[in-house]
């Protein structure tokens, strides 16, 4: 599936997926846990936010929240369980927002709908945006696969990763350290490993980054 397709899917399948998952559960307390590891006023970007019922209704209000999806009627739904929060319809691998601006990123179940081969952009978007400092909360793929499963929520859906560890090493090279993995309960009944991991606080690499990629910004 292409990015277009991927687009499409989603909106296919979104009312479905939101009436599915369960709005409670450990990866939900997770999002809490993230809450307390940054300022009151920080700002959040969740990344794949679909209804936002798991992640941004459970930030605090104090906090800027920020969700983005490809989708929008996703975006529509989010709309109305946390209307507080700014919404962004883009694609994490070209964020709209500018370097250094975010002091978290929550991406929850979303990065392995993108092709493998596009993870390391996605990971470098998430540097450029992140302040030094600033902490993700991602869920890590169980394995290394890349198919398209008809018929999931009534449609069908790309699902793409490289795998556990190269998902880590791609961190590492981004410019993540301090990483740190929970196994919880995920929004469809069974179980799924998340990892924090926190921006270095100085790296040449992700400083070019910044210095040489552009975006028509809207945060």
């Amino acid at each position: 599936m292409n990015r277009k397709a991927v687009h499409r899917a989603w909106e296919d399948v979104a009312e479905t997926y939101a009436q599915r998952r369960d709005p409670n559960g450990s990866d939900a307390d997770l999002v809490v846990d993230l809450q307390s590891m940054v300022d009151e006023d920080a700002t959040i970007l969740d990344v794949g936010c679909g209804d936002g019922a798991r992640t941004l209704d459970n930030l605090s209000e104090s906090s800027i929240n920020i969700g983005l999806d490809v989708a929008r009627q996703n975006l529509e739904l989010a709309r109305d369980i946390v209307p507080q929060a700014r919404l962004l319809q883009a694609e994490m691998t070209e964020l709209p927002i500018a370097s250094d601006s975010v002091d978290a990123i929550t991406a929850y179940h979303a990065v392995f709908h993108v092709p493998r081969s596009n993870h390391p952009d996605v990971f470098d978007e998430f540097t450029r945006v992140l302040r030094p400092g600033g902490t993700l909360l991602m869920t890590l793929p169980g394995g290394r696969y890349e198919t398209v499963r008809r018929g999931w929520m009534g449609g069908e859906m790309l699902f793409s990763t490289p795998g556990r560890d190269q998902t880590l090493t791609y961190l590492q090279d981004a410019g993540f350290d301090n990483i740190r993995t929970r196994q919880v309960t995920d929004p469809l009944g069974s179980s799924a490993e998340f990892v924090f991991a926190d921006l270095v606080k100085w790296n040449w690499n992700s400083a070019l980054r910044r210095k040489s990629t552009s975006r028509n910004k809207i945060f």
